[in-house]
């Protein structure tokens, strides 16, 4: 039984293969600085944003704010999530699993602050956004790289290939 998901592909194109290595190399920087940025600042928290929530998890984060000990499990998550993450997409080293994980970290934010009409926040967006923000873009652009890896040609997963 061949199970698409886990098989490998090396039938690229030359441009397929820049293209979707560039995508994991750009958000997998964007992910390591945001992670390092919040690990270098000592006084970095995710209350202000929790609280700020609106929607169906505005419940969730006020009461994670509230604890002490479940805020400070949720910032230090984040903050080695993002590096850990954006370190796996740009070494190309299990990248499928940080992609998806990735994916997955990028649409909690998108539910913590979904760009809906009604919802405003104290911090204006940095655009103009209906339902769609950078935020869902982001994730659903980790999700193809889950679909389409490179790692295996272009990363450090190729040396854990078994041949």
């Amino acid at each position: 039984m061949n199970n698409r998901f886990n098989s490998v592909t090396t039938d690229y194109t030359q441009y397929q293969l820049v293209s979707l290595s560039l995508l994991r190399l750009f958000i997998g920087w964007h992910l390591l600085y945001e992670g390092m940025a919040k690990l270098s600042n000592s006084n970095w928290t995710s209350a202000a944003y929790l609280l700020d929530s609106k929607w169906i998890f505005s419940g969730v984060a006020k009461w994670m704010v509230t604890n002490p000990n479940i805020l400070g499990f949720v910032d230090t998550l984040n903050m080695w999530g993002l590096t850990l993450i954006g370190l796996s997409l740009m070494l190309g080293l299990f990248s499928r699993w940080g992609a998806i994980a990735g994916g997955g970290l990028i649409c909690l934010y998108y539910l913590f602050h979904p760009p809906l009409v009604g919802l405003e926040y104290s911090k204006p967006p940095e655009g103009s956004y209906l339902i769609i923000d950078k935020n869902l873009i982001e994730a659903c652009a980790l999700f193809v790289l889950a679909m389409f890896p490179t790692s295996h040609i272009t990363g450090l997963d190729k040396f854990l290939q078994k041949d």
